[in-house]
């Protein structure tokens, strides 16, 4: 039976998504996109048929709405009768739209966790703020919501339980590697919306270590890695959604996020933050302006998806998990390598976008048939990763293995 997909959001990772359902449109049938401006939905879907993606004949429509209005979101649902809704939007409505889900009982995804655009860095665990109070509406509604379904966070929240289901009888550390070695040629650019990515970095690192939360400063702790395809890279501990739901699964692991910066990056971060202008607080100009600092820093930055055609190199992102088995100790990385050009040419989006759209259509798909179709509120870990695995080795992101037996496929 097919699913009928509403998309929320327009920018780079809509459009992958966008592609990817349409590829998968024999599974997940009519495809709506919405957001704020209709001619962002428009050329997504110019885009899509430039591509010829559509797998067979069906809906691919373009609409307006406020996303952060659940009453406009409940309506577009009930007007074109979609059975899934995939958020991709800014982080900031994801409440709205689970609200307008839960509402109108159909099944709901994310990619990122929820943010109020005038808080950075809440109290952990950051789901317990928003979306975990909404556990017990979705179980009495039977509503599936699968939060984080990304690729980090997402696909490394499945590594993490594949590779301890697997590979350990207890887990002592559970790591997350995020590495970008791409090149985009521009002086200087973030690869998703600046505002949440400068937000990001703007506050307090959080870990789970030693069976409590730990605090620390951005870019104070950092650490080299050899990975697959990438080589030898440093990363740097930074606080991410992941660790938030993963300590609360194994809160027996320490738990930690690892993010790959040149010094470049750093060093205009931190020439940027020093300054004032990844503050979202206002100020007032000398002509009686008022602006937000950050959201100029934002208007001047390039537009991520404009990236995509210059766009070369490789990512390479998984999670480390470590612990023992048969009484010795165990390492194993379970990961993926992704190629900027080989997204661009498939969907015209960066390697960024592509790792973060593809497995909220993998997640999609196994709703349509049922598989994780679980009318409750979960984070990716709590699914049988397996399933998830075998659909995005089919639809771009292969899973593999590294540890002391070699590097291979995941099912290999």
């Amino acid at each position: 039976m097919k699913r009928n997909v509403l998309i929320i959001g327009a920018g780079g990772v809509a459009q992958v998504v966008a592609h990817k359902c349409a590829q998968n449109n024999d599974i997940l049938g009519d495809i709506h996109i919405a957001s704020r401006t209709l001619s962002k939905c428009e050329a997504i879907i110019a885009s899509v048929h430039e591509k010829g993606a559509m797998k067979g004949e069906g809906v691919l429509k373009a609409h307006a709405v406020n996303a952060r209005n659940s009453d406009e979101v409940a309506a577009l649902i009930r007007e074109t009768g979609v059975d899934i809704v995939i958020n991709v939007a800014q982080a900031f409505v994801n409440m709205p739209v689970l609200d307008a889900c839960i509402e109108t009982g159909v099944a709901y995804m994310d990619t990122a966790i929820h943010e109020e655009p005038n808080l950075i860095c809440e109290t952990p665990p950051w789901y317990g703020n928003y979306e975990w109070k909404r556990k017990e509406a979705c179980a009495e509604k039977g509503v599936t919501a699968i939060l984080g379904v990304g690729f980090d966070p997402g696909v490394v929240n499945a590594y993490a339980r594949y590779g301890i289901d697997t590979y350990l009888d207890a887990v002592a550390s559970i790591d997350i590697v995020d590495i970008n070695a791409g090149s985009h040629g521009r002086w200087f650019s973030t690869n998703f919306d600046p505002e949440i990515n400068f937000r990001e970095f703007t506050g307090t690192v959080y870990s789970w270590q030693n069976g409590a939360w730990q605090s620390n400063t951005m870019f104070e702790v950092g650490k080299e890695w050899d990975l697959p395809v990438v080589g030898m890279q440093k990363a740097y501990m930074t606080g991410h959604d992941e660790v938030h739901s993963l300590a609360t699964n194994y809160p027996q692991a320490d738990v930690r996020f690892w993010m790959g910066f040149g010094d470049h990056y750093i060093n205009v971060f931190t020439v940027l933050k020093n300054l004032g202008l990844l503050s979202e607080k206002p100020v007032t100009t000398a002509e009686g302006l008022e602006v937000i600092p950050l959201k100029v820093v934002k208007a001047v930055l390039p537009d991520p998806s404009s990236l995509a055609p210059d766009y070369v190199g490789k990512t390479c992102i998984g999670t480390v998990v470590k612990g023992t088995k048969d009484g010795k100790e165990t390492e194993v990385f379970v990961y993926n390598v992704a190629d900027h050009k080989d997204a661009y040419n498939e969907v015209g989006s960066q390697g960024i976008s592509y790792t973060a759209g593809v497995p909220p259509v993998a997640a999609a798909m196994l709703i349509a048939q049922g598989t994780w179709d679980v009318s409750k509120m979960v984070n990716v870990e709590e699914l049988d990763p397996k399933p998830f695995f075998e659909i995005l080795d089919r639809i771009g992101l292969p899973t593999r293995v590294k540890d002391a037996s070699g590097d291979r496929a995941w099912n290999a």
